[in-house]
C-alpha cells in the first residue's frame, strides 16, 4: 500500500480527494486527509473504505509530524504561508512534497538537498499557476520545434461566474479561497509591452477599460498579475516583446473593486475597533460618501451590503478582514451555482519569414457550488501529478515547476481525458 497524506479539506481541495479516493483501490492507496475541521476532512473522504479523515492543528507538530513519516507523498492544500513548515518536514522525513501554490524563494533553497535526497518537490501545481504553465508550455515548444520565433506571450485566466448563475451587479461569486481575492494584486505588477517594462501599482491595476475577447464567452477586463518578467527566462522567450499574465473579472467588477482598493477598504496593516459600528456608517465613512459614484457602482455597493444598518462586531480587525467576511457573505457561491474557469493564450510568432498569431482557449463549468470548475482545475492536476510521480512515470527531481516536458506532457494527457482540453484559433 502507498499512502498519501492532504492537508487541508477547503473548496479547492474537493475534487482532489475525490479523485484520489476513485483511485486509491486500482492503484492501492490510502488516501488520509486532515484538516483544523475534523468535520470537513470527515465530508471530503465520504466514508470511502480507501479514506481516512484526521483533525490537526499545524501550531502542535504531534498532530501531524507522524501524519507525514506514514506517507509516501504529501500533498499541501494549506495557504501558501504554511508550505514551507510542511516541505521542510517532508525533507527530514524524505516524502516527496506537491503544492498548488507560487513557489517561494525559501523553497526554492531547498532544491539542493531534495535533489540529494532523491525527491520531487513539485510547486505550482493547479490551475493558475500550474495550467497556464504546462498549456503554454506545450503550445511554445511546439512552435518552437517547428521553427517559430515567438515575439509576443499574453496570457490570461480567471475564476469567474458561469453565464447561467450571473445574476448579480457584480458578475461574480466567490468561488475559491475570499482571502486571496481580497489581497490580489497588492505588490502591483510588472510586464512587458513594446520591448517596455511596465510597472503598475496596486491603485492603478483594476482598470475596467483593459480588455479581452474571449472566443464564445465575450469581453473581460484583465489586470496584470504580479511579476511577468522572470517567464522570459523560465518560458525561454529571448526575443519576446510583449508579456503578461494577467487575471481576468467582468468590466463591471473592475470598476468596483478599483473603487474598493482606492479606498482602503483592503488595508490589513490597519486595525480597527468594530465595537458598536454598523457596515453602513463604517463604508460611508471609508468611501467618502461625498465622492459621487455612478448608479452602477452604488447598486454594487449596496448589493454587496455596505449599506447594511447592522452591528459589524468582529472585535479588532483590519479593513481587509471586514470585507472579506462581507463579501464572503454577499457573493458566496450558493448550491446551484456554476461557477467557471477561462484561460487564453495569446501568442504572436514568426515561422518561415511569415507572422502568425494563434489563440488558445480553455473554458470549464462547475457541476454545482461544491463540485465546481476551480476545485477541479486546481484539483486534477494535483491528483494526476500524484499518481504519475508515485508510478514512476515522472521521475524527475529537485524543487520544479510544471515547465518541462516530462510533466507537462503526461499531466496534460491525463487532463484531457477529463475534458480539460484548449480549443485553438489561428
Amino acid at each position: 500500500m502507498r499512502h498519501i497524506l492532504i492537508l487541508g479539506a477547503g473548496k479547492s481541495a474537493t475534487i482532489l480527494i475525490k479523485t484520489l479516493l476513485e483511485e486509491a483501490g486500482q492503484q492501492h492507496w490510502i488516501i488520509h486527509v486532515a484538516d483544523a475541521s475534523i468535520g470537513s476532512a470527515v465530508q471530503k473522504v465520504n466514508g470511502h473504505e480507501s479514506g481516512i479523515a484526521y483533525s490537526f492543528t499545524i501550531e502542535d507538530a504531534s498532530t501531524w509530524h507522524p501524519l507525514i513519516e506514514l506517507s509516501d507523498l504529501v500533498i499541501s492544500m494549506l495557504p501558501p504561508s504554511f508550505h514551507l513548515l510542511v516541505a521542510q518536514q517532508c525533507l527530514k522525513a524524505k516524502k516527496h512534497f506537491l503544492n498548488a501554490s507560487y513557489l517561494s524563494e525559501a523553497m526554492k533553497n531547498l532544491d539542493e538537498e531534495v535533489t540529494e535526497k532523491g525527491l520531487l518537490f513539485l510547486s505550482e501545481m493547479g490551475l493558475d499557476p500550474g495550467i497556464d504553465h504546462m498549456s503554454a508550455m506545450e503550445i511554445m515548444d511546439n512552435i518552437k520545434e517547428h521553427g517559430g520565433e515567438i515575439h509576443s506571450f499574453r496570457s490570461h485566466c480567471g475564476g469567474l461566474i458561469s453565464p447561467e448563475s450571473d445574476d448579480n451587479p457584480w458578475h461574480y461569486k466567490i468561488s475559491w479561497n475570499p482571502k486571496n481575492i481580497i489581497t490580489a494584486g497588492k505588490d502591483g505588477a510588472r510586464f512587458l509591452e513594446n520591448g517596455q517594462i511596465i510597472n503598475m501599482s496596486y491603485n492603478d491595476l483594476f482598470d475596467p477599460n483593459r480588455t479581452v475577447d474571449i472566443p464564445e464567452i465575450g469581453t473581460y477586463a484583465w489586470y496584470p498579475n504580479r511579476d511577468s518578467l522572470p517567464y522570459k527566462w523560465l518560458y525561454g522567450l529571448d526575443k519576446v516583446k510583449n508579456l503578461v499574465r494577467t487575471t481576468l473579472r467582468h468590466p463591471d467588477f473592475c470598476a468596483v473593486w478599483n473603487v474598493i482598493v482606492n479606498s482602503g477598504l483592503t488595508i490589513e496593516n490597519e486595525l480597527i475597533n468594530t465595537k458598536s459600528i454598523t457596515y453602513k456608517g463604517y463604508f460611508n465613512e471609508k468611501l467618502n460618501k461625498k465622492t459621487v459614484f455612478s448608479k452602477k457602482i452604488n447598486e454594487q455597493l449596496s448589493y454587496a451590503g455596505f449599506d447594511d444598518d447592522v452591528l459589524i462586531n468582529m472585535g479588532i480587525v483590519s479593513p481587509a478582514y471586514i470585507l472579506e467576511r462581507k463579501l464572503e457573505e454577499t457573493l458566496c457561491l450558493q448550491t446551484t451555482d456554476k461557477d467557471m474557469v477561462v484561460m487564453l493564450h495569446e501568442i504572436e510568432y514568426i515561422q518561415n519569414g511569415v507572422k502568425k498569431r494563434r489563440r488558445d482557449t480553455l473554458v470549464i463549468k462547475g457541476d454545482n457550488g461544491i463540485h465546481t470548475a476551480m476545485a477541479k482545475t486546481v484539483g486534477l492536476p494535483l491528483a494526476i501529478a500524484a499518481k504519475l510521480l508515485l508510478n514512476g512515470i515522472i521521475t524527475r527531481k529537485g524543487v520544479q515547476i510544471p515547465i518541462c516536458k516530462e510533466i507537462y506532457e503526461p499531466v496534460l494527457k491525463e487532463l484531457k481525458i477529463h475534458g480539460i482540453n484548449f480549443k485553438s484559433t489561428f
